[in-house]
């Protein structure tokens, strides 16, 4: 078990500053080469497809203004439209919203781009957190980096799976141990370039009870980060928001996030649904896929709501 000077350590001997250049953004992305898109393409042996992400829920998630007009014909200041169908086409209505959401949390599944978290005041690649204005947004590794979307191999390891039980309890970590045996349970083997999803069962927690947020739960231990690196992994998601917790290391919150978004420029997925993602291996006997990822260019956010689909 590391100890909290070793996890400080880390953000020195898994640091990937430098790496690709100074002025690097996308971090552990540059792992997803040419071929390492062709060989996820290979993944797809049976073309079934499954979303990895949770619906966002109406109003609880979402602030929502939706305008409906059964005929357009109707709408205030249609007569003054340039386009003739507005004032005369009485069959065409439609409707549009407005949102407002708020993405990072415990609930919705998203993207976090390395800019969404500083250490000691400092962004991947050793740029100052006052690359990010109040108005304007971070004009350095944002989640615009990846415009052209994330397409690579998904790694499915299905820990509570490993472990015999629905789902690990609050505070549970999971180690490198854990890793290599579903591995070696699940016949496949990660390697550099892939996405690795990490299920806990949380996602079972929530369908059953519909039980979400809180700030003790069960993910990712800073000890697999060393692994992480070691294997190249281009980008990690779990079905809660990565880090367990407590953490195990008392003057650092998220060791996980800030080690990897901060440090590696690991980019990570939260709160992923991987429910139908492990049934869908577990009958196909397949547990690596086609994964795509596509953040809405939002630009300067430090992350995006996405929707990761798996095309076993």
């Amino acid at each position: 078990m590391p100890t909290q000077d070793d996890v400080l350590g880390y953000f020195d001997t898994l640091s990937n500053w430098g790496r690709w250049g100074d002025d690097d953004e996308l971090g552990t992305l540059n792992h997803i080469t040419d071929d390492v898109r062709l060989a996820a393409a290979r993944a797809v042996r049976h073309g079934r497809s499954v979303s990895c992400a949770w619906e966002v829920a109406v109003p609880e998630e979402m602030e929502r203004s939706t305008t409906t007009c059964p005929c357009a014909a109707d709408m205030p200041g249609a007569e003054n439209m340039p386009v003739p169908g507005f004032r005369n086409d009485r069959r065409w209505g439609f409707s549009t919203e407005r949102l407002g959401v708020t993405f990072h949390g415990n609930t919705l599944t998203h993207i976090d781009s390395p800019c969404h978290i500083y250490w000691d005041g400092t962004m991947y690649n050793g740029r100052s957190h006052s690359l990010v204005d109040a108005a304007t947004g971070s004009s350095w590794a944002s989640v615009t980096a990846a415009a052209n979307g994330i397409i690579t191999r998904g790694v499915l390891l299905d820990i509570a799976g490993v472990r015999g039980v629905p789902w690990l309890e609050p505070g549970q970590g999971v180690f490198p141990d854990d890793l290599e045996e579903a591995e070696r349970r699940q016949g496949v083997r990660v390697r550099s370039g892939d996405a690795v999803l990490l299920r806990t069962g949380y996602g079972r927690v929530r369908h059953e009870s519909g039980a979400a947020g809180g700030f003790t739960q069960a993910g990712w231990h800073a000890s697999c980060l060393p692994w992480l690196h070691e294997r190249e992994v281009a980008l990690i998601g779990a079905d809660t928001p990565q880090d367990v917790q407590p953490s195990g290391c008392e003057d650092v919150l998220m060791p996980v996030h800030a080690v990897s978004l901060v440090a590696m420029g690991l980019w990570m997925l939260d709160n992923c649904d991987l429910e139908a993602c492990a049934a869908t291996a577990a009958e196909l006997g397949q547990w690596d896929f086609h994964l795509a990822v596509a953040p809405v260019r939002f630009a300067g956010t430090s992350g995006s709501p996405v929707n990761p689909i798996a095309t076993f």
